[in-house]
């Protein structure tokens, strides 16, 4: 039987989880495809060929790419460093990336990709509850001048938070506490998601909260971001992003 190839898998993945087919728009570009949100029309993927040297390989064989869309910046920047993984080809490289499908990225990591940037273009009323998934881990950012999450959690292992977009019940979030610490603290499970509230002020604006639960601390000089730049690189944390593989293995050792 012949194996198939990870566009295959690609198609099949999308096909079985989202219901979505690929749609063929360009007569002149007939192997290049999108895949679209039924109900907005708005892309979230684009798979096409091209030659290896224009997406940061050697040869000039032609390979399969996979254009998705990353909301996040900093989860964005990480990514393009990784092997296989380029600012988009042909699109939009803030927020678009460009996936060698070649075996370069392995295939549950272009699932999860997938995952991302079908939330990241879905409608705004179903962001919230179209993706089923694995649970993530996630670092947030706590800033003291606004909040004292550490008196919060002197007084109680379960807090509300701002709702970040992505986070789903069941994730687990890294609470990095800004200034005078400028370290992550706390290992948090997500508890629930999508609470209505409505606050604003000159430096915050929260429409939602969602509910952790303390699981563990760590001490202040544990992760500090002079640790987090020069052993994870990790040089920014201005709002939910995922840990990289080797921060992980750390966090929950």
């Amino acid at each position: 039987m012949k194996r198939k190839d990870i566009k295959e898998k690609v198609f099949e993945y999308i096909s079985g989880k989202y219901l979505v087919k690929p749609e063929y728009p360009w007569e002149k570009y007939d192997r290049s495809c999108v895949f679209r949100h039924k109900e907005n029309g708005k892309w979230f993927g684009l798979i096409m060929d091209v030659r290896g040297d224009k997406v940061g390989l050697e040869s000039p064989d032609v390979i399969y790419v996979m254009n998705l869309k990353i909301d996040d910046p900093i989860f964005h920047d990480l990514l393009v460093k990784q092997k296989g993984i380029i600012p988009a080809y042909h699109m939009n490289k803030k927020n678009w990336i460009s996936v060698r499908l070649n075996g370069d990225v392995p295939e549950k990591n272009v699932f999860d990709l997938i995952d991302a940037s079908f939330e990241a273009t879905a409608p705004k009323r179903r962001k919230a509850k179209v993706i089923v998934r694995e649970p993530k881990e996630w670092i947030i950012p706590s800033n003291p001048k606004y909040y004292d999450v550490i008196a919060a959690f002197k007084a109680s292992d379960v807090i509300d938070w701002k709702q970040g977009r992505g986070i789903m019940r069941g994730d687990t979030v890294f609470l990095y506490v800004g200034a005078p610490v400028s370290a992550i603290l706390y290992k948090c499970r997500v508890l629930e998601t999508d609470i209505p509230y409505d606050y604003s002020d000159k430096n915050l604006t929260i429409t939602a909260l969602m509910k952790i639960k303390l699981l563990k601390q760590y001490e202040p000089d544990e992760f500090t971001f002079e640790r987090l730049n020069d052993e994870f690189k990790i040089f920014a944390i201005r709002g939910p992003r995922g840990t990289t593989p080797s921060l992980s293995a750390a966090l929950n050792g």
